[in-house]
């Protein structure tokens, strides 16, 4: 039975008191020599969708097979709606109540879509209906198709909806939008959001930020097999405390040091000006430049994006051997 649960703002809320539906406490996992996760621990709350994040060989998919079960921890705990993920007694009281869409997913490709679909509908108690599920992932067209026709972007709708069919009460999204174009990226997120808001809880990586930024409630950076930040996409790493930046373009005949503030120059004739007031600093520079009579061209105002904040924490990782683990 799915649990009640409560909006604030339009985002889905746990109910108080509630226990978190996944806890890691100190997860590890090694291979050989070489430590894949290294004593990662993060909570995901019943109705939220939470980000792991971090670049390739970070460890985030590695996690994300333990706690999947389809990889055995070396130390720590886990749980995942109650079931302990590595317990193969309770495996298929686990598998009945998540969905998976993995980075690949082997399918027969003799298979039409709505085979395909209707097959795993049949692993689940109770599963979406099969229409229902296909059009939720836009494959209307393409439901008598043989999976082996399918473009890219089609065969990651097809996984999608095979993460779907059997209505789950976690999902697990692995770099779910890889393949797509634009247009469908967005529709995706809508449905991922969807799901979100009927009370689907969703544990997502990617490596689109600007898909975290869209789509997570709250989120964790791995980097080296460790967590090194988390929080909510705004304010994760002191992103909300984090200095404003003006940029624009210099006007020709002055040089940075002709303006009000200190500026940092940039190509193409940018200058920067980090500013902790960003409106004090806005009406020094815009005082200047009409007291001569010029324009600050490009004028922009921003504050270090969640890409920024991502690559600074994990820029630690920067120069070492590129790891074989996941």
């Amino acid at each position: 039975m799915r649990a009640k649960l409560s909006t604030v703002n339009g985002t889905v809320m746990a109910r108080p008191g509630r226990p978190p539906a996944v806890t890691v406490a100190g997860l590890r996992k090694s291979y050989g020599a070489v430590a894949a996760v290294r004593g990662v621990s993060f909570t995901v709350a019943h109705g939220e969708i939470f980000a792991l994040l971090g670049p390739n060989g970070a460890g985030k998919t590695t996690a994300l097979e333990i706690l999947e079960g389809f990889r055995a921890r070396d130390a720590g705990q886990a749980d995942v709606l109650g079931f302990d993920p590595g317990d193969r007694a309770t495996g298929r009281a686990l598998r009945e109540r998540i969905g998976l869409v993995l980075q690949d997913i082997a399918v027969e490709p003799y298979l039409t879509v709505r085979e395909t679909i209707a097959r795993n509908a049949g692993y689940y108690p109770a599963p979406r209906p099969v229409g229902e599920v296909i059009s939720l992932v836009g494959l209307t067209g393409q439901a008598r198709q043989k999976v082996r026709s399918l473009s890219g972007g089609q065969k990651r709708r097809l996984d999608l909806a095979l993460g779907l069919v059997g209505h789950p009460d976690l999902l697990f999204l692995d770099e779910p939008t890889t393949g797509f174009d634009p247009s469908a990226r967005r529709e995706a997120w809508q449905l991922i959001s969807g799901l979100r808001a009927a009370g689907t809880t969703i544990l997502l990586t990617t490596h689109y930020m600007d898909e975290a930024q869209a789509l997570a409630d709250r989120l964790a950076v791995i980097s080296d097999g460790r967590i090194v930040a988390e929080g909510t996409p705004a304010t994760i790493g002191g992103r909300d405390h984090a200095m404003a930046r003006i940029r624009f373009t210099l006007p020709p005949g002055y040089e940075p040091g002709d303006l009000p503030l200190a500026a940092e120059p940039g190509e193409g004739g940018t200058v920067t000006v980090p500013a902790a007031e960003p409106t004090r600093a806005l009406h020094q520079l815009t005082g200047w430049a009409l007291g001569h009579g010029t324009v600050l061209a490009g004028l922009t105002v921003d504050q270090p994006s969640l890409e920024d904040i991502y690559l600074r924490l994990t820029d630690s990782s920067a120069g070492q051997e590129e790891r074989s683990i996941r």
